[in-house]
């Protein structure tokens, strides 16, 4: 038996009592900065520290809780502070709940499900003082804090281990990339007389699903990638996809099988010179975005792209780049196999444990 257990038997074997957050501290909103000298107190917004100034708003532990914007930002301080307008501090009361402990509990929300507003995400004192909160004594709190604690700081080094293992990866996968796409002696010629290069059609945001259904199977590619599935689709096979509008235009993305392209994305068709595959990986390492137009709404057309020229290597040497290159894509970019999927099972292993601790029974009235 656990320590954790063991506290729990012995000081609340029955259950805990819930109880509103207004029961539990007071919220209290933020003030102006901007009259403020700068200092070492740090001043948060709904995003984070945005300055630091001379004064404080609260010298005591408190859990900061966003009104407007990033919802899903909590913050734990144990320095004084101050706050803007977009974000709540709590005063708390250290006789019932721990400051620490109230903050794990309410990562454990989705606050950002209790959005009050149609524009910018909006919280109010009066939804949140209206949540309830188990209150298991005292040492049951500090020793789930204790843990969390102990659990968070292990997370964070794995996560970063892997963070800096995938960086590590994809400087390996550049730094190949670079070498095997860069030709001296193969032809040049202009991707017009290559590939044949067309934009997408136009689609109503209302027909695309976020997520696949049996009416909405084929997915659909904008200028940035996947946008969602829809019922129809207007291309077939493997095509690189180059994003034609916006910041974004010139990235290439990569689909297969049935799928549907809007206007946002030129679909290139690689035909007998070129390996599809092959292509994605070139067409990737060009950086493309250097051939699009200037102005507030940057784009790429496809007349221009017919014009610039990309090495045509045989067809055997495009095969054994692309079985290298691939090897990498997958590692470092594929979400259901390579090292972000690992990321994200740390996170989410992270958060299972963090829920199952500071869920209770409640106890009988």
């Amino acid at each position: 038996m656990t320590k954790l257990d063991q506290l729990i038997e012995e000081l609340c074997p029955d259950g805990v009592e819930y109880q509103l957050i207004e029961k539990i501290c007071d919220i209290s909103g933020g003030k102006d900065h901007k009259a403020l000298k700068e200092g070492e107190i740090p001043v948060y917004g709904s995003g984070g520290v945005i300055r630091y100034v001379d004064s404080y708003i609260y010298d005591r532990e408190s859990v900061l809780i966003p009104r407007k914007g990033s919802l899903s930002n909590l913050y734990y301080v144990n320095t004084p502070f101050w706050v803007v307008d977009t974000i709540f501090y709590t005063k708390i009361d250290e006789n019932v709940i721990s400051p620490k402990y109230f903050y794990y509990y309410l990562k454990t929300l989705n606050l950002a499900k209790m959005n009050t507003a149609g524009g910018v995400p909006s919280l109010t004192r009066t939804l949140l003082n209206k949540i309830l909160v188990p209150i298991p004594p005292l040492p049951v709190q500090e020793e789930i804090v204790r843990i969390l604690d102990k659990f968070t700081a292990l997370e964070a080094e794995l996560e970063a281990e892997l963070e800096a293992e995938l960086e590590a990866r994809k400087k390996q996968y550049e730094y190949y990339r670079d070498l095997l796409l860069t030709f001296d002696d193969a032809p040049m010629m202009n991707l017009g007389e290559t590939c044949r290069l067309k934009a997408g059609k136009a689609v109503p945001a209302a027909n695309i699903l976020s997520s696949l259904t049996d009416e909405h199977p084929y997915p659909c590619y904008g200028g940035n990638g996947l946008r969602g599935y829809v019922a129809l689709y207007n291309q077939e096979g493997n095509h690189p996809l180059i994003g034609r509008q916006g910041a974004l235009c010139g990235n290439v993305k990569y689909a297969s099988g049935r799928f549907f392209a809007t206007e946002h994305a030129i679909v290139v068709t690689a035909g007998n010179k070129y390996l599809p595959r092959f292509l994605y990986h070139l067409l990737s390492y060009m950086d493309l975005s250097q051939y699009k137009t200037a102005g507030a709404q940057p784009g790429l057309s496809v007349s221009r792209l017919n014009r610039v020229k990309a090495p045509l290597p045989p067809l055997y040497e495009q095969q054994r780049i692309v079985d290298i290159l691939d090897r990498f894509d997958v590692l470092v970019n594929d979400l259901s196999s390579g090292l972000p999927a690992e990321i994200e099972a740390r996170r989410k292993q992270y958060e299972y444990y963090r829920d199952k601790l500071l869920t209770f029974k409640e106890v009988e009235s």
